[in-house]
Parts: structure tokens; sequence; C-alpha cells
């Protein structure tokens, strides 16, 4: 994955303690921080993986200002009413009343910055815990060297500011996790990322479609891979089971489903996890539709190998065999 080149507009650090089933208290950061080579790394760092992390819920603010107190604040922040310090003071007070209500919250710092690269303008959140490991002093002697956890980035969101300035849809995006405590941090966010199985299965073909292309997959091993995604999805659907992209890229594609996953988890596709396949939608792995002014076709993509259906690309002709009498019968009568 190419790194994109990040400009950190502002950014500053607070603080979150908070034990699980225990009370929530804030420590602010005094002020915002200048932004060095150390934190320019971070931030680097962050964004990166981020970008990399499977399991993203994608929406846009709750309508309900009275009952999620973000879409007031950005929209304040983006009308220049509050500065950013003040900003993130204010996001720290609706965090510290979220994180009190879900009694597994933990407590961590509070990285917020506002970042801008060649494809966004963009409000960084994100709750890292510590971790104690190992480092050799200048005297050559070991000791315990705390650092900030990056390995295990679970809580974290990220509001473009630039759709939500034209209006946009899906504007919020946020790591799902597991269970309460990914929930508190979307109410958090106040993102409503309501999505319908139907359209998150089209872009889940879509995604699957685009990255045989890309990757050349063609003829008979393109039709085994699309057969695979169809059976699992379907089975999916069926038995009514979530789908999970990584998963996914490894009932697809088990030759490289890493290679699979990163395609999927494209954040221009915006594929929400957690949803149950709409059966209809995946008929476009297995059947060929399409049409024109004066007809319309639709086929098994198999049949393209089998010999069923030619396409000649040179006489720019479609070839149908294996006519059924019943067809034949209906073109002599015309």
């Amino acid at each position: 994955m190419t790194t994109m080149q990040n400009t950190v507009e502002h950014l500053i650090v607070h603080q979150l303690h908070k034990e699980p089933n225990g009370p929530a208290r804030v420590a602010l950061g005094s002020a915002p921080l200048v932004v060095n080579s150390a934190s320019q790394r971070l931030i680097d760092h962050l964004c990166e993986l981020y970008g990399t992390r499977n399991g993203k819920g994608f929406g846009k603010f709750e309508a309900d200002d009275a009952g999620y107190a973000m879409p007031g604040l950005i929209r304040q922040y983006t009308d220049e009413r509050i500065d950013f310090h003040a900003l993130s003071q204010q996001m720290m007070a609706e965090l510290q009343t979220r994180a009190e209500a879900e009694p597994l919250a933990s407590g961590g710092y509070v990285l917020i910055a506002q970042v801008s690269n060649p494809a966004m303008q963009f409000l960084f959140v994100a709750l890292i815990s510590e971790v104690i490991g190992t480092a050799i002093s200048d005297d050559m002697n070991v000791a315990d060297s705390i650092h900030l956890d990056m390995d295990h980035l679970r809580v974290a969101g990220r509001i473009d500011l630039g759709s939500y300035r034209a209006g946009g849809e899906r504007y919020v995006s946020f790591l799902r996790g597991r269970g309460d405590v990914a929930a508190y941090f979307k109410l958090f966010l106040g993102c409503n990322d309501v999505h319908t199985p139907l359209k998150e299965t089209q872009k889940l073909v879509k995604g699957l479609e685009a990255f045989a292309n890309e990757q050349a997959i063609a003829g008979n091993e393109r039709d085994e891979m699309f057969q695979r995604a169809h059976s699992y999805l379907d089975a999916l659907g069926d038995g009514q089971g979530e789908v999970d992209l990584a998963t996914v890229a490894e009932q697809v594609f088990p030759a490289a489903p890493a290679q699979l996953q990163s395609a999927l988890q494209n954040e221009d596709l915006g594929i929400n996890d957690g949803f149950v396949p709409d059966r209809r939608a995946i008929k476009p792995l297995m059947r060929f539709k399409a049409n024109g002014p004066q007809w319309k076709l639709e086929f098994d993509r198999a049949s393209l190998r089998s010999g069923a259906v030619i396409y000649d690309k040179y006489s720019d002709t479609l070839v149908l065999s294996n006519i059924p009498d019943e067809l034949k019968k209906a073109l002599l009568e015309q």
C-alpha cells in the first residue's frame, strides 16, 4: 500500500482514565502540539494502520442533535464558531460521558488531529493504550520502556470534512471492533451507519469483479473464483450469517486471501462488515446480463467457456448454440 503524504494541520493529545467497570475521568492537554518529526511519524503510521484495518463502519451523523453532541460540535467548528482546541475539549467531555455508560470501556491516550492529504481533509480520533516493552539504556542495562500500543489499534474514527461540507452520505467511518466497546465509540461519533444488505452485497460483488479484472483473472479460474464467492455468500444469506471481509477473502481466493482482503476493504468501495448477504444481489457472479436498444441478454458466465455462447470480437457478433425447441419455434413464427 502506498503511503499518502499527510499534512498535520492541528494535533492534540488528551487522556481518558477508566478501568473496566469503573468511573471515567479525563486529563486535558493544555494546548495543541507543535508538529515535529516524531508526531508526524505517529500520524502517518496511525493513518496507514486505520486504512488497512478490516471491519469499518461507514455513515453520516445522526439527525438528533439533542441526543448526539458530535454533529453540533462539527457544525460549530466548520462554521468557525469554535477553534480546534475548544472542539477537542468538548469532544473529550462527550467521550467521557459515553465511556462512563459502557462498563467494559477502558482508558488510554486520546489523539485528535486534523489532517489533509491529496484524497481528503479529515478529523481523526484514536484511543491508544500503553504497553510495556524492553529497552537497552545508555549504560547497557535492560530497562522497561513504556510506549504506545500501535499494533492493537481498536478504537478510532475519522470524519471526512470535505464530504461533510458537501452534504455527503458516508463522511464518518470508525473501526467496528467487537461488542459494546465499539458501540460506545460509534455513539461518541454520533454516526448513523444504517446500511441495506442489498446495497452492501452489490458493493461486495462490484469489488470482487474489480479485483478479478485488476489481477487479470480470466477463463476457468475466474469462473471458479466467482463460483466459490456465490456458494459462500448464498450459504450466508440462507443461514442469516454475517459477512466478514477477512473470511470472504479466505473462502473466495485461498491462494492469496490478504490480497483480496486489501482490495475489498478499499475505502472507495466503503463496504460495511456485519451484513447478511442479499441473495438477489449475488446473481451477477454466476449470470451475465446486458441489454441494447433492441435486445436483452442473460446467460450463465460459464456458457462463454462451454461454447454455448460465443463472442467474436472481430465480427462483433454473439452466437448462441443449443437453442431449445420452444425458442426455435417462436423465432420461426416471427
